[in-house]
């Protein structure tokens, strides 16, 4: 299973646990697979930086190792002590394809009755998406972005959505919420903007790696902007 946790920090001072936590998380039990990521401003990959805002995603043996994490590890204790806001939700895989820094992230996770139980695809879906962005592309790629994120923005089906980011400009990624598969996907193949920039990529051979990963969301805890998206839906 996997984990997906978004925290805001009251100031930017916060860029140093970037490196601090690097260790700790190395050495936590059960942790198969981590990224510690920078967040954009807006709901999609973008140029600007919201520096006291950062996020961890990450791969877990099982439950218990996440458990453990967020009971005993030091840096949960800091998320609970520090954070202005944070966001935290499990994570059960659907399907993905590709690699992220060379390793398929959810390789050999065990099957789970969570997965099994959703291929109906009713219900909410996480959504990650990374890519590694050649250099020569990079100014096609950032020219693109501004139409995917005024699509986001106006997207029903989207419940919410980060961009997030391991390298300024070339390495990134972006983490959305959405109600079903069904709006995922409207927006992929029906939106304008989105299937024109999905064309180019491909056309254009903007990436070295990439991945995509579609994931069942559950158990989430705090907030995001202000609320649980995730909750909020199901109340609505």
């Amino acid at each position: 299973m996997a984990s997906f946790h978004l925290v805001r920090y009251a100031g930017v001072d916060a860029m140093r646990y970037m490196a601090f936590d690097r260790p700790k998380l190395r050495a936590a039990p059960g942790l198969r697979f981590w990224r510690l990521l920078g967040t954009g401003r807006g709901r999609s990959m973008s140029l600007g930086a919201d520096l006291r805002r950062w996020a961890l995603f990450a791969v877990w043996d099982d439950e218990a190792g996440l458990d453990d994490f967020l009971e005993r590890s030091t840096i949960a204790a800091r998320w609970r002590a520090e954070a202005e806001e944070s966001w935290h939700v499990r994570l059960v895989p659907l399907a993905s394809r590709g690699r992220w820094g060379g390793r398929d992230p959810f390789e050999v996770l065990p099957a789970s009755p969570r997965t099994s139980a959703r291929h109906g695809g009713s219900g909410p879906v996480a959504v990650l998406t990374r890519a590694s962005i050649r250099p020569a592309r990079l100014p096609a790629f950032y020219r693109s972005i501004a139409s995917v994120d005024r699509a986001l923005r106006h997207e029903d089906g989207c419940l919410a959505s980060v961009g997030v980011g391991e390298w300024p400009l070339a390495r990134q990624a972006t983490f959305s919420l959405w109600k079903d598969e069904a709006a995922i996907a409207r927006f992929a193949y029906r939106e304008g903007a989105h299937r024109g920039v999905i064309g180019r990529v491909r056309g254009e051979d903007w990436y070295s790696e990439e991945l995509f990963a579609r994931l069942v969301p559950y158990g989430s805890q705090g907030t995001w902007d202000g609320r649980d998206p995730l909750r909020a839906h199901s109340q609505g």
